[in-house]
């Protein structure tokens, strides 16, 4: 590498930790919000539930 390679392959390294965790967050991140639409939802349909209304009933008022 022409007396570089003490650059270049820690730039490699640097550049792998990155890609990694870029890659470690988006999947935290997509979790979370996997899981807080599911909260979201259930609290949806309880209220949906205690109301009595189904899912055609809010189209037909």
């Amino acid at each position: 590498m022409g007396g570089y390679a003490g650059y270049v392959w820690p730039a490699y390294g640097a550049g792998a930790v990155v890609l990694l965790l870029v890659l470690v967050l988006s999947l935290t991140s997509a979790r979370k919000a996997e899981a807080e639409l599911e909260v979201l939802q259930q609290a949806r349909r309880g209220i949906r539930s205690r109301n009595g209304r189904g899912k055609d009933s809010e189209n037909q008022e």
